[in-house]
């Protein structure tokens, strides 16, 4: 199996939005573009998901742990701004099959920790996209290759 990392979909504009960026939701693209990850998610029963404590990307997963009857688990070390050797850990410890959302900051930063490790990235041009995910593929406990999924569209 893989572990899962998702962009959080795409949410109000940061600038225009007058309370704590904490709470900031998803528009409505990103509500579309989170029920179609949901909707259209072919990976198997995730073992957990977990997300950034940020409201856009609790809401990016809802719909996937919804479709399982599960619950979004909260991780502090997937929040923006976070470190990237925390997120990493966090990742690198993670169950198969585990899904994590989080932000275009972390989620980068990992990715390069893993490269500069040998990990192969296939399929990505461009930046890391609203709604996109990267499959982790784990063998011998090394992140091995990646799959980049650009975001649904809708």
């Amino acid at each position: 199996m893989a572990i899962y990392l998702i962009r959080h979909a795409k949410a109000g504009s940061r600038s225009a939005w007058t309370e704590s960026d904490s709470l900031r939701p998803l528009d409505e693209t990103g509500r579309r573009q989170a029920l179609t990850i949901g909707e259209e998610w072919t990976h198997g029963k995730p073992a957990a998901v977990f997300s950034s404590p940020r409201l856009r990307c609790v809401q990016t997963v809802e719909p996937l742990a919804h479709c399982f009857d599960m619950q979004v688990q909260i991780e502090p070390d997937m929040e923006e701004d976070t470190p990237f050797e925390r997120a990493l850990r966090v990742v690198e410890e993670a169950a198969d099959g585990t899904v994590f959302c989080s932000h275009g900051d972390v989620i980068p930063e990992v990715i390069d920790a893993l490269i500069r490790r040998g990990m192969n990235v296939n399929g990505m041009s461009g930046a890391l996209r609203k709604g996109a995910m990267f499959v982790l593929h784990r063998e011998n406990g090394r992140f091995v290759t990646a799959d980049y999924v650009p975001p649904p569209g809708v």
